[in-house]
C-alpha cells in the first residue's frame, strides 16, 4: 500500500514567559523553529495542490438514476453544474483531506453500527445502475453511536479507478487510494430516503479507503463474485446476506468529519461525511474483478467513476483522533456542532512571503546556536540531549488485515 503523506504541525502560539530568560529563549526558538517548518509545509502542500488527479465520478445516493440521470456522465463533469446548479455550490464532496489542517474534537465518539450482520437467507438486491454497482441494503442497518441523531441504511456502493490509475473519492494528503466504499443511510426524522436527501440534516455517509493486499477478502468477495451476472446497465441480481459490517474497518473509532454532498447529481448538500482513517484490503484479483467486470449506460467498461476533490470554501474538517501531537488546532467543549461550513477557514501560512520566511530561518538558527551555547556552559559535566521529535500519531489509513 502506498502511504499517505504526511504533513507538518500547525503554527503555534508563543505564550509569553514570565520565569527565567533562559526558557524565554526556548520559547522563542521554538516558535522560530515553527515558523520555518510551517514554511517546508506550506511550500509541499502547494505542489500537493497542483497534482490532483482528474476522471471520473461517485454516485453516493439513490440506487436508482431517477429522473435525468442517465443526462449525466463522468466524461462530462464540466457540465454538472449547468444541468444540476448544487454541484457548483460551495458544500461539494469529494474533498482532500490535509491533515495538518484538521481540528481533532475529543466529542466524536466511535461510530456505532446496529443490525449490519444479515442472514444468508435474506436477499440483497445486487444492481449496475451504469455509474457504479449497488447494494440496496434493508433499514433494519442503522448507525446508532457517532451521530447526534439515528440513521437508517439504505444502500452501499463503490469507486474504482482501473487498471492503470487508483480512482477513491476522498484523498488524504493528496493521496489517491485504490477505491472506496460508501454506506449511505438517512436520517430517521424523516419518513424516507427522498424526503431526507434534500435536508440539510438529512443523510450520513460512512466511507472507507480500499487497497490492494496479499489474500482475498471474504466479506467482498460477497459482493465481486456477482458481478459478471450484471455486466450491463440496469442488470440485477439477488445476493445472499452477509456482515455487512465486514466491509468497514475494524476501528470505528479514527475517522474524519465534515459537511459536504452527493458526489453525482443533483449533487444536494446534505451529506454529513465520515471518512475512516483504517483502510480495507483487497487482493489483487478482487482489484482487478471491481475494475473490469461492469460496463457503463455508453456500453463501455465502467471504470474511473469517482468525482475529483473539490474545494473547502472555509469548511473545517474534524479528526476523532489527533493526527500529530503538536497541533494547537481543536475544538473547545460543546462545539460539536461547528463543524464543516460554519465558521471561517483555519488561517493558512502564505508561501509568497519571502521576507518574514527568512527572518525565521535566521531566527531560527540564531536562536537555536545561543541556546547551545547556554546549555554548554551551564553544565559541563552533561551532555546535551537532542530535541524531541515531534510524535506523528496519523499513518496515512492503517490496513485492515481480513482472515
Amino acid at each position: 500500500m502506498l502511504p499517505a503523506t504526511s504533513e507538518r504541525q500547525q503554527k503555534a502560539t508563543v505564550r509569553p514567559s514570565r520565569t527565567s530568560r533562559t526558557e524565554h529563549l526556548l520559547e522563542m526558538s521554538r516558535a522560530a523553529l515553527q515558523v520555518s517548518l510551517l514554511l517546508l509545509a506550506a511550500l509541499g502542500s502547494a505542489g500537493a495542490a497542483n497534482d490532483q488527479e482528474h476522471g471520473g465520478e461517485e454516485t453516493p445516493h439513490s440506487p436508482e438514476k431517477g429522473p435525468g440521470h442517465s443526462h449525466w456522465s463522468y466524461e462530462e463533469l464540466q457540465h454538472w453544474g449547468m444541468d444540476y446548479p448544487f454541484c457548483a455550490d460551495t458544500m461539494q464532496s469529494p474533498i482532500n483531506i490535509d491533515t495538518a489542517k484538521t481540528i481533532f474534537s475529543p466529542q466524536l465518539r466511535p461510530i456505532q453500527l446496529s443490525g449490519y450482520s444479515l442472514p444468508a437467507n435474506e436477499r440483497l438486491k445486487l444492481r449496475n445502475n451504469g455509474h457504479t454497482v449497488v447494494l440496496q441494503l434493508p433499514e433494519s442497518l442503522a448507525l446508532t453511536g457517532g451521530y447526534a441523531q439515528q440513521y437508517r441504511a439504505v444502500q452501499l456502493h463503490l469507486h474504482w479507478g482501473s487498471p492503470s490509475g487508483p480512482g477513491s473519492e476522498h484523498t488524504v494528503n493528496g493521496h489517491r487510494f485504490a477505491a472506496e466504499i460508501h454506506v449511505v443511510h438517512y436520517n430517521t426524522k424523516y419518513s424516507n430516503f427522498k424526503e431526507a436527501m434534500v435536508h440539510p440534516d438529512g443523510l450520513a455517509v460512512l466511507g472507507a479507503f480500499l487497497e490492494v493486499g496479499p489474500r482475498e477478502n471474504p466479506y467482498y468477495q460477497e459482493i465481486l463474485e456477482h458481478l459478471y451476472k450484471i455486466e450491463g446497465e440496469d442488470k440485477e441480481v439477488l445476493v445472499p446476506g452477509f456482515n455487512i459490517a465486514g466491509l468497514l474497518p475494524a476501528n470505528l473509532k479514527h475517522y474524519f468529519h465534515y459537511n459536504g454532498s452527493l458526489t453525482t447529481p443533483p449533487c444536494y448538500q446534505t451529506v454529513k461525511w465520515t471518512v475512516f482513517n483504517q483502510t480495507m484490503l483487497l487482493s489483487p484479483e478482487q482489484m482487478s474483478m471491481l475494475e473490469n467486470s461492469l460496463r457503463n449506460d455508453n456500453g463501455n467498461p465502467l471504470q474511473n467513476n469517482y468525482r475529483p476533490a473539490q474545494d473547502l470554501h472555509g469548511r473545517r474538517v474534524l479528526a476523532s483522533f489527533q493526527t500529530t501531537l503538536m497541533s494547537t488546532k481543536q475544538l473547545p467543549p460543546g462545539s460539536e456542532s461547528a463543524v464543516a461550513g460554519e465558521g471561517h477557514s483555519t488561517s493558512s501560512f502564505h508561501a509568497g512571503d519571502v521576507l518574514a520566511v527568512l527572518f525565521g530561518v535566521l531566527f531560527a538558527i540564531t536562536a537555536l546556536a545561543f541556546l547551545l551555547y547556554i546549555y554548554k556552559h551551564r553544565s559541563q559535566n552533561t551532555r546535551l540531549d537532542s530535541p524531541t521529535k515531534s510524535k506523528v500519531i496519523y499513518t496515512a489509513a492503517s490496513t485492515e488485515n481480513t482472515a
